[in-house]
């Protein structure tokens, strides 16, 4: 009964959150085209500018477990700013590898994983394609 009433008030929380993954799932979209135009060796290269955005650790050594933790605050929010690029990238690769296509569900899925949220799929929606997506990533 709470849970009804709580949905009345402030509309289904796992909807929303949809709704709010579906609208980065449309960002990836649109940047698409131009990853299609890239050739094999640019859309190679990515990875390697992708990579040298993160952060690096300040090869003091010994950092203590605040330094850490900030470093992985940093790569994480590095992550989350790379994500619709790198998603676009991985789609791309698996269209020109296997004929794969990730579609918006895939993507949302995969949004999902990255940030340690569940996501729920059916049989037969990609999840297997899905994995592919936060694993690049991270």
């Amino acid at each position: 009964m709470l849970q009804k009433f709580v949905k009345a008030i402030g509309g289904d929380p796992n909807k929303r959150e949809i709704e709010k993954l579906a609208e980065l799932a449309e960002v990836i979209n649109d940047l698409e085209p131009e990853f299609e135009a890239l050739s094999d060796d640019a859309l190679r290269a990515k990875t390697d500018e992708f990579r040298s955005r993160l952060p690096s650790p300040s090869g003091r050594g010994g950092g203590g477990e605040g330094e850490d933790e900030a470093l992985f605050e940093a790569e994480q929010e590095v992550l989350e700013d790379i994500l619709p690029e790198a998603y676009a990238l991985v789609r791309e690769a698996s269209k020109r590898t296997i004929g794969l296509r990730h579609y918006d569900v895939q993507l949302i899925g995969g949004i999902a994983m990255h940030r340690n949220t569940i996501a729920e799929m059916k049989t037969g929606e990609g999840k297997t394609l899905v994995a592919t997506l936060p694993l690049y990533l991270n």
